[in-house]
């Protein structure tokens, strides 16, 4: 048996681990914010150290259970246990290594979701729906919190563009893989001759933003208010709540309407729009590190077709990893759309790990 991998670092980070917790244990020694900024290290670096010892206590029982194969009283025992430990060391060399991985800065951050009618019509409008209540069953499934920012109704039971905010542990990292084109192939109600139709709603999941991730100067907006209106453009608001935002400098634009207060509707846009100058330049970052990877599970880019759902067939094909499900009702319910979400995250970290090898 070879020498354990990585067993400096290891060392470095049980040694770690041990000193943080010493320090945390004195907080009237810790200045300012130190108290917290430590026991967050010490708090991530938990799971880590568990299992590098997990590892270093498993690999040295493999060596002393290799020892004991050269006395031929011990060998029969001796095999049983150096075939289990083979398979344990590995796997948790493999879960370390996932671990120690280097991690996406917007990983832990609150995500903001939109959802858009793409081709299709009334059918794409329903199924902007649908997927927009997919993702908030998911969220509550998840214990995380949903909360609608804008919702455009077309009148019909579908929509023509949503956002919302999910506030929890891991949601960006969770949904950071939903951007992109989903497509719905199925009979719509309104198709006398049964014939299926193919339609599509685009989805993009934005790391969202605090203040000290983006700084908005006031010189840089328009803001513009007016009366809210429903579907079909009715009036449903005689106050002039509703905000449009423009920044300037990049010509995004963002409106909020839901509220009947000016101040909450300003509030939600500038929340979207933050969010959305962040993730530019976090989309900037991923393409220049992703340029020096091999591959990529998704581009996080909203034009890419990314899932397609079959409802004759009852099944969810995600191209991006070839995998396929037969349980349409219980993914757009959000029971099991984890199914999806855990196969890219480890389809994620296995491109990681490989481009770390080569």
């Amino acid at each position: 048996m070879t020498a354990l991998p990585m067993e400096k670092k290891l060392d470095a980070l049980i040694a770690r681990h041990r000193e943080l917790g010493e320090k945390i244990s004195n907080p009237d020694a810790l200045k300012g914010g130190e108290f917290a900024k430590l026991s967050k290290e010490y708090s991530d670096l938990g799971p880590i150290v568990e299992t590098a010892l997990a590892l270093k206590t498993a690999h040295r029982e493999l060596l002393d259970a290799e020892a004991m194969l050269k006395d031929p009283e011990m060998r029969d025992m001796a095999e049983e246990e150096v075939a289990s430990l083979k398979l344990v060391v590995p796997k948790l060399t493999h879960d370390l290594q996932v671990m120690l991985l280097p991690k996406d800065e917007a990983d832990a951050k609150n995500a903001i979701l939109e959802v858009r009618a793409g081709t299709g019509g009334d059918e794409a409008a329903l199924f902007a729906y649908e997927l927009f209540r997919m993702y908030q069953r998911y969220a509550e499934l998840q214990g995380w919190k949903f909360e609608v920012l804008e919702l455009s109704e077309t009148g019909l039971g579908g929509l023509k563009e949503a956002q919302a905010s999910i506030a929890g542990k891991s949601v960006f990292e969770k949904m950071k893989f939903e951007s992109g084109v989903h497509r719905v192939q199925r009979v719509p109600k309104t198709e006398t001759q049964g014939r299926i139709h193919t339609s599509a709603a685009t989805v993009a999941v934005m790391p969202e933003a605090e203040e000290v991730d983006i700084e908005i100067k006031e010189a840089d907006l328009r803001i513009d208010v007016f009366r809210s209106s429903g579907p079909g453009g009715q009036s449903v608001n005689t106050t002039d709540s509703a905000v449009r935002i423009v920044h300037l400098p990049t010509g995004v634009t963002v409106q909020c309407q839901d509220e009947k207060s000016q101040h909450k509707n300003k509030a939600k846009a500038l929340k979207i729009l933050r969010s959305r100058l962040y993730e530019a330049e976090y989309q900037k970052r991923e393409a220049e590190r992703a340029a020096s990877r091999k591959g990529q599970v998704g581009s996080g880019d909203r034009s890419e077709r990314i899932r397609t759902y079959n409802f004759p067939q009852g099944r969810v094909t995600d191209h991006r990893i070839n995998k396929t499900s037969y349980n349409l009702p219980l993914v757009m319910d959000g029971s099991e759309l984890n199914e999806f979400v855990e196969a890219l995250i480890a389809e994620d970290q296995a491109e990681k790990l490989a481009s770390l090898k080569e």
